[in-house]
């Protein structure tokens, strides 16, 4: 796997360090139009994978399905410096099993949402319930970029 690491984020610690903190990442794929399609999603990185989910249904999945090459690009938050990452590859689509989906949900949605606001933790409380209306998206990129 390739890897550049960029002068901001210096080495895997700080790399891993910017990934740790809460940031939607943009899901680049190739959609219907002549243009990539880009849409936010909640990731999680384990150094190995890059995991994400989607509506079964959802229009990124059907494309997906027809081209699986993926970027998925995790940027700086207002007022920090400025870095990024992106991660480049084959995203899979895969089901989930009730356990599955229970721990990753359980470990994304309290980085995502505050779940003392009752509409957010009756929504996760929800998909929890239904593990086949989701679809596991998983890169194990083939190169990582960073720079800023």
């Amino acid at each position: 796997r390739e890897h550049r690491v960029s002068k901001s984020l210096k080495n895997h610690a700080n790399l891993n360090a910017f990934l740790a903190t809460p940031r939607l990442a943009m899901l680049l794929y190739n959609g219907s139009g002549s243009a990539p399609t880009g849409v936010p999603v909640w990731f999680d990185w384990d150094n190995q994978v890059v995991r994400m989910f989607a509506g079964r249904n959802s229009p990124k999945v059907t494309h997906l399905r027809e081209d699986p090459n993926i970027s998925v690009l995790v940027t700086n938050l207002i007022g920090e410096a400025e870095g990024w990452v992106a991660f480049d590859g084959s995203v899979t689509l895969g089901e989930y099993t009730t356990e599955e989906w229970t721990t990753l949900i359980d470990r994304m949605a309290p980085r995502y949402w505050d779940l003392s606001d009752q509409y957010h933790a009756k929504t996760i409380e929800q998909w929890r319930e239904m593990p086949k209306a989701f679809i596991s998206l998983k890169l194990r990129p083939t190169k990582i970029r960073s720079g800023a």
